[in-house]
């Protein structure tokens, strides 16, 4: 693939689906500017040391464009990305989607959150980059888990207004995308701090009501304490919300999820994923586990493990500890790093396992296929990756017959 013209800026998005969703948003405010824009990540120390490399690749790629950072690692730490000789400008998340930050030309630009009450920030209208729309609808997070910055870099929990988010959706459909994916830093406390106080489930009615020609929709990570009967009803029952429900569960020991100041335990998770497979066997479970959280023996650590098998999880994100400076955590007594990184490496052999056991049992099945670019793979409704034998148009969706299992994806053929 060729570098990017000189004349047209290049935004890197790192970490999360919020930050995909931003940086398209970013890239519109940008226009024609001769710039890159390293959209940072700071959920471990690891996604900080990512994103430095990412600025040093940048500059040696583009050695004559403006070098911007902004994202998460720049809201917590803005003189540190300051000082690096590569860095021109570092905007904050306040700012970051905000005209005037783009405008403006101060070596620093970060707003404090105590000061920042504004509403979920919307999207724009085209996604030139991704066949998916990834549409944010909340920012922000009031809870305090011990182990998190994120707190510190997205501020408090807000909430797009539900019919600005249903003329987003429409707007996006209206594009030619055909799955939407919804997304925030706690998308299940949407709503809590609107006027009335509607939920995630009624935002998700909603937009299905008001927008009929809309196929296919994704959520991102959900609080499994803060899925309610209308969202599992939604989740369960309504064809379009796809098959695919990622949880943020964290651990599989009760004392540490106490100390990771969860709200749910273990029982909580594993019922909620029975009531889920349940009602909709179809369902393809994903989580976000920790290892090496501190205090954890092998027993807790033995708990963790059992949890693949236990919430059937066959999409699995894997991180060992990582304690960064601020939190309750980083105080705590800590595990070996050498060990969280074995334990870290143990789930993820098993959840390898797992997602290839699941793959093997879609073979013979047929799927419908969001084809991605460049036409000749895409990701079926319960977001099991999928390469073709022919090469279609990027954002179609296909119908397609499994016939087997390659390199930890489905092979299929198109109808």
């Amino acid at each position: 693939m060729p570098p990017p013209s000189s004349a047209l800026p290049e935004v890197i998005s790192l970490g999360c689906r919020l930050n995909i969703a931003e940086s398209e948003t970013i890239r519109t405010l940008l226009g024609r500017r001769d710039a890159v824009v390293v959209n940072s990540c700071a959920v471990t120390n690891e996604a900080v040391a990512g994103t430095r490399r990412a600025i040093r690749r940048a500059r040696r790629e583009r050695p004559g464009a403006e070098l911007i950072v902004t994202g998460c690692a720049a809201q917590i730490d803005p003189q540190g990305f300051a000082a690096m000789p590569e860095v021109d400008r570092v905007v904050g998340n306040a700012d970051k989607l905000l005209p005037e930050a783009w405008a403006a030309s101060e070596p620093v630009r970060v707003s404090d959150w105590d000061a920042v009450r504004r509403d979920a920030p919307h999207l724009a209208p085209a996604f030139a980059a991704h066949v998916r729309a990834f549409v944010e609808v909340q920012n922000g997070c009031d809870h305090r888990c011990t182990f998190c910055a994120i707190p510190f870099g997205r501020g408090p929990a807000r909430s797009a207004p539900a019919g600005a988010v249903v003329t987003r959706v429409a707007e996006v459909v209206a594009a030619g995308h055909r799955e939407v994916v919804l997304t925030g830093v706690d998308l299940t406390s949407y709503g809590q701090d609107l006027p009335g106080r509607p939920s995630l489930g009624k935002l998700v009615e909603r937009i299905l009501t008001h927008v009929p020609a809309l196929e296919r929709l994704r959520l991102s990570s959900l609080d499994s304490i803060e899925i309610d009967d209308r969202l599992m009803a939604l989740l369960t029952g309504e064809p379009r919300v796809l098959p695919h429900v990622h949880l943020s569960l964290q651990a599989g020991n009760d004392l540490i999820l106490k100390r990771m100041k969860r709200r749910h335990l273990r029982a909580d998770a594993v019922a909620m994923v029975a009531r889920l497979k349940a009602a909709r066997p179809e369902i393809a479970i994903g989580a976000d586990l920790i290892a090496g959280f501190p205090t954890e023996d092998d027993a807790m650590f033995a708990d963790t493990l059992a949890l693949l098998d236990d919430c059937d999880i066959v999409h699995a994100h894997i991180f060992p500890f990582s304690p960064r400076a601020g939190t309750p955590a980083a105080r705590m007594p800590q595990v070996n790093p050498a060990v969280a990184r074995e334990r870290a490496a143990r789930l993820r052999a098993r959840a390898a396992e797992r997602h290839t056991a699941w793959l093997h049992r879609l073979v013979g099945t047929r799927q419908r296929v969001l084809v991605e670019r460049p036409g000749d793979r895409g990701h079926a409704e319960a977001f099991a990756e999928v390469g073709l034998d022919r090469t279609m148009q990027a954002g179609t969706i296909a119908d397609v017959a499994i016939i087997a299992v390659e390199q930890d994806r489905l092979v299929g053929v198109a109808a």
